[in-house]
């Protein structure tokens, strides 16, 4: 098996991957950066909507809104590094660095405002600040550094040797090479891929905290899963596929910035009603847990529920959007039909705020990592920020230490014997049993129900993983760890907190 080898391996393409890359390779390190995405598109990062937050005048506010955001379960340590740290690293990275052209009120940045901020602080380019980011950001790093960016490939498994990782397997074109590193940097993304209904790309499959796992990381908070509570209601749009997928096909749900009610857009019931004034002060723009669970409900009661967006400048403030959802037949003065879907996974591998794991020389940055900044429920336009400011940080620390070979066990050839479409009905199978059990509320039936059917289905993923290295073998592989790793951490806490619902159970978190 070929072997090559750098000072610095970054997996993933995403914001904290590429930060991760750019940190490292200032340090004066040698940087390569491997990412299966075959463009910024396949990269949770690139469809973020909404913004990047940012302290402007009291830095405690944006504290306190995290935390509260979080239902009480966030680290305030990680919160206070999060919040001292997020301008200077949007001006160094995102201003200074990349000229990303947020958008401007004048001469001055518009802030945007989304749920569960108590003020206007997000920096946003137009509803569509990922995609504004990623490209110039890779292209930078291409062009401007000496990081190697390796495209389409994937990382297959962490070579360890003594509690240490020593690097990773990594495929590209249907060849197993093996890639040596001193610090091996995590970022792959979130596990949107596990569920039906998902605001993630179908390279969503949980790589980072799967390898990690499976080399035995510390993992925490997997049960706590959010649900967006505003993404495109596919059963009203005349959609035969709830799959989001892709979504450059369009074929599935996609997302509605919680921008949009930032502006003024409202949620109203099938019958015409506003029915979140009731629920929480906030209204609309109550933390995402909340307003997810009260549209389900709504949804179920009355049929459907819509967002109204007549007090919105709508086509003039998110022309992208509107342009989507025309694209579905959707007019949006009509009401936007819209319905929850998975969306962040708050948990992963625990990671300190500079991403150490519990493994030596392994780190995690992004959503893959749990660093405990977003405790129970992620806050708005924090999840960019929380890839910049970790990635950051990890990058520096991942740099220093020389690549040394270990023994590593070369994968078997490919079976011929593969089954025609085995790895797509057993993602499909697994993304109805996550759906049915451990979406939104959870029961324990429910999750032990999830916990057989998972585990049967890893046993088949597992028969042909040992003999054949295709990325979507792996990526099957993945997904239905990580889905384990919620069903357990879900059945283990019988709290209902933040997005994690135990209908069948009384213990209520007392804020």
């Amino acid at each position: 098996m070929n072997a090559t080898d750098s000072e610095t391996l970054v997996v993933g393409g995403g914001i904290a991957g590429c930060a991760a890359a750019l940190e490292a390779a200032r340090a004066g390190g040698d940087v390569v950066l491997a990412t299966k995405a075959a463009r910024p598109e396949e990269t949770n990062s690139y469809w973020a909507q909404g913004g990047i937050a940012v302290t402007r005048s009291d830095p405690e506010t944006f504290r306190a809104d995290i935390i509260e955001a979080g239902a009480g379960a966030c680290d305030p340590d990680a919160v206070e590094t999060l919040v001292s740290e997020a301008r200077p690293a949007v001006e160094d990275i995102l201003i200074e660095t990349l000229d990303v052209p947020f958008d401007t009120d004048g001469d001055e940045f518009d802030y945007g405002r989304e749920a569960a901020h108590s003020e206007s602080r997000i920096l946003h380019v137009d509803a569509a600040t990922g995609a504004a980011i990623l490209p110039r950001f890779l292209a930078y790093l291409d062009e401007e550094t000496d990081v190697t960016v390796r495209e389409e490939t994937t990382a297959l498994d962490l070579v360890t040797h003594e509690g240490r990782v020593h690097g990773a397997l990594l495929e590209q074109d249907g060849a197993v090479s093996v890639h040596f590193a001193g610090g091996t940097v995590l970022a792959t993304g979130g596990i949107g891929a596990a569920y039906d209904r998902t605001t993630n790309p179908d390279s969503a499959t949980g790589d980072g905290i799967a390898m990690g796992a499976l080399a035995g990381a510390d993992v925490a908070d997997m049960e706590y899963v959010q649900f967006h509570p505003t993404a495109l209601d596919t059963a009203l749009v005349g959609s035969d596929g709830d799959r989001d997928g892709d979504e450059s096909d369009d074929t599935g749900t996609f997302l509605l910035s919680e921008a949009v009610r930032g502006e003024g857009g409202v949620l109203r019931n099938g019958d015409g009603e506003r029915f979140m004034p009731e629920i929480h002060p906030d209204g609309s723009l109550a933390p995402r847990d909340v307003v997810a669970g009260a549209v389900a409900s709504e949804r179920e009661r009355t049929g459907a529920v819509r967002l109204d967006v007549s007090e919105v400048a709508f086509d003039a403030s998110f022309p992208g959007l509107a342009k989507r959802c025309r694209e579905r037949g959707v007019d949006p003065e009509d009401g936007i039909p819209v319905a929850p879907a998975e969306h962040f996974c708050c948990g992963g591998l625990a990671a300190d705020m500079d991403g150490r794991t519990s493994l030596g020389r392994l780190f995690a940055a992004g959503e893959c990592a749990r660093t405990g900044v977003h405790g129970a429920n992620r806050l708005a336009s924090t999840s960019l920020l929380e890839g910049l400011v970790v990635g950051r940080r990890a990058g520096r620390q991942a740099v220093g230490v020389e690549p040394e070979a270990v023994e590593v066990s070369e994968p078997r050839d490919s079976d011929p014997d593969l089954p025609a479409r085995f790895a797509s009905e057993k993602a499909d199978r697994l993304r109805r049993t996550m759906t049915e059990y451990v979406g939104l509320e959870r029961t324990s039936d429910g999750l032990a129900r999830a916990a057989t059917s998972i585990r049967r289905l890893k046993g088949e993923v597992d028969a042909y993983t040992r003999t054949r290295t295709s990325r979507e073998l792996y990526e099957l592989r993945n997904a239905t760890v990580t889905a384990l790793l919620v069903v357990r951490a879900a059945t283990e806490n019988d709290e209902s907190r933040g997005c994690h619902h135990r209908s069948d159970t009384e213990v209520q978190y007392a804020d």
